[in-house]
C-alpha cells in the first residue's frame, strides 16, 4: 500500500521537536513528547535504562526483525565555570566548533528554572578589543552573557545557576516559500519526525508490515553510544535514519535521500545499501549514494558494540551540519518514500 507523505504534519512535528531543548544528557522532556505521540498512535513502547524509547510494530514475520533508529539528542553545552564577572564558561556536549554558535541565543537550564542568554566572545566589542576578530574561538574566550542582573560569581549562584547545568541553543526554525527548512538540530530531529510520520501512516491505514519492525528513538547519539544496546535479539537489519553530510566532494544534496555506503567507522553492509538503492530506482525516489568522511551513526555504534546485524544508513541531506543547518522538503519527502518502500518490502535473504 502506498503511504502518502503528510508534509504539513511532518513539518509541524519537526518544529515542535526542535523547539524542545534536548542536548545529550538532557532529553527527558522531548522523550516524553515522543512517548505521548506513540500513545496517540496506539503503539506499544518501552524505555531503556539509558532513557531511549523503543516502539514496536508487529509484522507477519515475527522471527526476523527490522530496526529503524533516529536520535533526538542534539548538540549543546554545560556550565563549566562561573566566572568572577558572573558570566559562564562552557563545556561542549557533542562535537562542533565554537564559531558555529558564536552570537547564538541560548537557555540555561537550572534545577528550578531557566534563564536566557547569549553565547559570545568575551572580547566581542570591536570598540574595546582591537584583536577581537583574530582571537581563537575556544573555551578560554567563549562565554555566556546571562540575561539577568549579575556582576559576580556569587550573584550568578544566587540565581540558582551552577556548574553542570545544561545550556541549549535556540533553534530558530524557519520554513521558506521554496520549501527550505532552516533550523538547528535538524540532525537528527528531521529523521525522528519522519519516523513518527511513518508510524502514523502504518497505524491509521492499518497496514501489516512483512517483518516486525522496531522504532528506536535514541538519546545519546551525539556522544557516541545512543543505539548500541537494547537491540532485540531477533533483529537482522538495523537502519540508522540520520542526516546526509553535504560539502565539497560529497554526492549528497538537499533534495534527495542520501544512502551512505561508508563512514569513518568503515563500510556499511554490502547488500543492504544496494537493496535500498534498488527500492529508489524501482520507486522513482530521488537518491544519492555517498561516503561520509568524519561521521559515525547509531548503526555503526551497534556494530562496534558487537551486535550481529546487517547495518545501513540513510536520511535527508542536511547542509552545514552541526552549525546553522538547512534541508528541503523534497529531501524529507524522498526519505519518507524510501522508508515507506523499505518497511513494506520483504527482507532480503
Amino acid at each position: 500500500m502506498t503511504m502518502q507523505f503528510d508534509q504539513q504534519w511532518t513539518l509541524q512535528t519537526l518544529q515542535r521537536l526542535v523547539e524542545i531543548p534536548s542536548p545529550s544528557g538532557y532529553t527527558e522532556a522531548v522523550m516524553e513528547e515522543i512517548e505521548r505521540q506513540f500513545e496517540t498512535f496506539g503503539v506499544e513502547t518501552k524505555r531503556t535504562n539509558k532513557g531511549a524509547l523503543i516502539a514496536t510494530l508487529r509484522g507477519q514475520d515475527d522471527t526476523r526483525h527490522r530496526l529503524l533508529t533516529a536520535h533526538v539528542d542534539t548538540l549543546g553545552a554545560m556550565v563549566k565555570e562561573i566566572k568572577s564577572d558572573g558570566r559562564l564558561k562552557l563545556a561542549m556536549v557533542g562535537g562542533f566548533n565554537w564559531n558555529a554558535v558564536e552570537g547564538e541565543y541560548c537557555t540555561i537550564h537550572t534545577e528550578s528554572k531557566t534563564y536566557t542568554g547569549t553565547i559570545l566572545m568575551h572580547e566581542a566589542s570591536v570598540h574595546v578589543y582591537r584583536n577581537s576578530g583574530t582571537l581563537p574561538r575556544d573555551e578560554q574566550h567563549i562565554e555566556v552573557r546571562i540575561d539577568a542582573r549579575t556582576t559576580n560569581a556569587e550573584e550568578t549562584r544566587e540565581l540558582g545557576i551552577e556548574v553542570g547545568d545544561f545550556v541549549s541553543f535556540d533553534p530558530r526554525f524557519q520554513l521558506t516559500d521554496d520549501g527550505f527548512v532552516k533550523s538547528r538540530h535538524l540532525d537528527d530531529k528531521a529523521s525522528v519526525s519522519l519516523l513518527l510520520a511513518l508510524v502514523k501512516q502504518v497505524t491509521e491505514r492499518k497496514i501489516t508490515l512483512p517483518q516486525t519492525t522496531h522504532i528506536y528513538i535514541s538519546n545519546n547519539e551525539e556522544i557516541g553510544y545512543g543505539g548500541n544496546s537494547n537491540i532485540p535479539e531477533e533483529t537482522v537489519e538495523y537502519i540508522a535514519v540520520d542526516m546526509g553530510a553535504l560539502g565539497d566532494g560529497q554526492a549528497s544534496d538537499e533534495y534527495t535521500v542520501s544512502i551512505c555506503t561508508k563512514d569513518s567507522s568503515g563500510p556499511y553492509d554490502y547488500g543492504l545499501p544496494r537493496f535500498l538503492k534498488k527500492l529508489c530506482v524501482d520507486g522513482n525516489i530521488p537518491y544519492r549514494l555517498d561516503i561520509y568522511p568524519y561521521y559515525g551513526s547509531d548503526a555503526s555504534a551497534a556494530i562496534r558494540a558487537g551486535h550481529d546485524v546487517r547495518h545501513a544508513l540513510f536520511g535527508p541531506g542536511i547542509e552545514s551540519s552541526h552549525a546553522n543547518e538547512r534541508t528541503n522538503v523534497d529531501s524529507l519527502r524522498a526519505t519518507f518514500e524510501l522508508l515507506s518502500a523499505y518497511v513494506q518490502t520483504e527482507m532480503i535473504n
